[in-house]
């Protein structure tokens, strides 16, 4: 019986040239659920929003050096950190690995001091709105209302508070 391949976290700038994967394909995404104008939300926001120093970060997952999902968030006020491109590869999904981005991006959102997380999806996106049921997120929105009706989603989840010891708690 072999074991999965092991995965890799990297930060990366949204220059790094294994990013492009992940732009690619969430605009085709986007492009063929809502037309061709959704290419218009990779752009919306300057890439040095997900960069540290404004209080944002891009990670992916690489298996075998090649990325396979990756996400990142940007600084939306002083307590609170936006969820953006959460990605898997299409060759990739079923495989739990979403839920290890979220995971990641957590865990960094926290040791940089966010308190609150917040995150918004489409519509025409049902997998993307039960990942974040799934795990942990609370709806902003009206769930038995037609999400067609609503436009965007908003998702909200609070970070448990660091121990004074520096070590995370146990969730």
């Amino acid at each position: 019986m072999t074991s999965a391949p092991e995965l890799t976290v990297i930060r990366v700038p949204v220059s790094d040239p294994r990013v492009e994967p992940l732009l690619r394909e969430l605009g085709h995404e986007y492009s063929t659920r809502y037309g061709e104008d959704a290419q218009d939300e990779i752009a919306r926001y300057p890439d040095e929003e997900f960069t540290e120093p404004y209080g944002g970060l891009l990670l992916l997952l690489l298996e075998r050096g090649e990325p396979v999902a990756g996400g990142a968030f940007r600084r939306y006020d002083t307590a609170t950190a936006e969820l953006k491109r959460i990605w898997t590869h299409s060759a990739h999904r079923g495989r739990g690995l979403a839920r290890r981005v979220i995971a990641e991006l957590e865990r960094a959102a926290r040791t940089g001091g966010y308190r609150r997380l917040y995150l918004t999806t489409g519509p025409r996106q049902p997998e993307a709105r039960g990942l974040y049921l799934a795990t942990g997120y609370t709806p902003l929105f009206d769930t038995e209302a037609d999400p067609e009706t609503i436009g965007s989603l908003p998702f909200e989840k609070h970070l448990a508070v660091r121990e004074r010891t520096g070590k995370a708690p146990d969730q």
